[in-house]
């Protein structure tokens, strides 16, 4: 009987050659962190290319100075902590964070800020916590709200999209030479710098209106006006280089849910959250802030919902930890558009939840496979 039970508990291993032993995580891929970054830049290719195509080859000498500025970075830091150099460089990672950091950017910013944003996001954001998958918070973010600190007026200074002209009708606040026009006069015909005002600028220094009515109503009409969506999301709008087409974010937002890169929860959730909240608020009392679609369409949401929060290094692990995630970053998004001293609130938002992410895995952790809760 002894022999029975002895034989029924007897464990039986393969053969010492088919057993591999190693070390976790025992589920193995083809992809590498070089493929991954890879698939990450060629999605980015259409936000690239509308910016350059929105405002000319200055978009792309900035793109390209920023990425050549990350790269550099890093590689000037594994030299000084003598690590291997082409080994971290050639992953790409700092490739995606300089064109990332540069989208977060004016075609107008001057080349020495951009030098500046690079060290601050490979070194201060990144390597300093020990390199890529170590950093608690999306390097091109970090740099972007240091350069907005330190920087506030070159940060805010936007220039016009390719084709704009003085003597043309302009759609929307500009302005030329200090002075701001609805319409540049055609009497302004060589003016020495032309700036225009985002969209969402001219809707933090539009004065409030509480309540309802028809003044609370037509308060942004001058910039709220369904006639200018298309626009909006074609790109026809002052703003960063990579918050300008709706569209070419969304081809590359698609692009990475089907390259299996990003949870489709981060974007869908972050954007549903300040749909949400901006619509409530503008039924309420729309002369606070304009509609819902104004605000996807407008400001660095859609860049931040689809390249930003979805890191894979600085968002949740889990699908749960993804919705709260996304919820956190578009109600502080919200609060910072409708009532805070930025007219803009995704970087912010963003970065701070990043800071969260740690108690939000800890929180939606899952039961580890085999665990059995202890009865009794």
């Amino acid at each position: 009987m002894s022999d029975t039970n002895e034989n029924e508990s007897q464990i039986i291993l393969p053969d010492d050659e088919k057993l591999m032993l190693s070390v976790s995580p025992h589920i193995s891929t083809c992809e590498t962190t070089r493929r991954i970054m890879c698939k990450v830049l060629l999605a980015l290719f259409p936000a690239v290319f509308a910016s350059v195509l929105l405002f000319g080859m200055r978009a792309f000498w900035v793109i390209l100075f920023t990425t050549v500025c990350c790269v550099g970075a890093e590689a000037l830091w594994c030299f000084f902590a003598k690590k291997p150099v082409l080994n971290t460089i050639g992953d790409c990672s700092a490739v995606v964070t300089g064109v990332l950091l540069a989208m977060n950017l004016s075609a107008e910013i001057p080349y020495y800020i951009c030098l500046i944003g690079a060290f601050l996001a490979i070194w201060l954001a990144k390597q300093v916590f020990g390199g890529l998958g170590h950093n608690p918070f999306n390097p091109a973010l970090v740099a972007r709200v240091g350069l907005l600190i330190a920087f506030p007026a070159a940060m805010t200074t936007w220039g016009p999209v390719t084709g704009f002209s003085v003597d043309g009708p302009v759609k929307g606040q500009c302005v030329v030479q200090g002075v701001m026009y609805d319409t540049p006069p055609a009497a302004l015909t060589a003016p020495d710098a032309v700036s225009c005002a985002t969209p969402l600028g001219i809707v933090k220094t539009t004065p409030k209106i509480l309540g309802q009515g028809f003044e609370a109503e037509g308060n942004f009409a001058a910039i709220d006006d369904q006639g200018k969506y298309w626009d909006f999301f074609l790109g026809k709008k002052s703003g960063c280089l990579g918050e300008t087409s709706v569209l070419a974010l969304l081809i590359g937002g698609l692009m990475l849910i089907g390259f299996k890169l990003i949870n489709w929860r981060v974007p869908v959730c972050y954007i549903g959250t300040v749909a949400i909240i901006t619509g409530a608020v503008n039924y309420f009392h729309p002369g606070v802030t304009p509609t819902p679609l104004f605000h996807i369409l407008t400001g660095g949401l859609m860049i931040g919902a689809i390249f930003m929060a979805t890191d894979m290094v600085t968002s949740p692990i889990t699908n749960s930890g993804c919705v709260i995630f996304a919820i956190g970053c578009g109600v502080v998004a919200s609060v910072i558009r409708i009532w805070g001293n930025y007219p803009e609130g995704v970087s912010f938002s963003i970065i701070f939840m990043n800071a969260l992410v740690p108690l939000i895995d800890r929180l939606c952790s899952q039961r580890p496979f085999g665990y059995v809760a202890k009865r009794g």
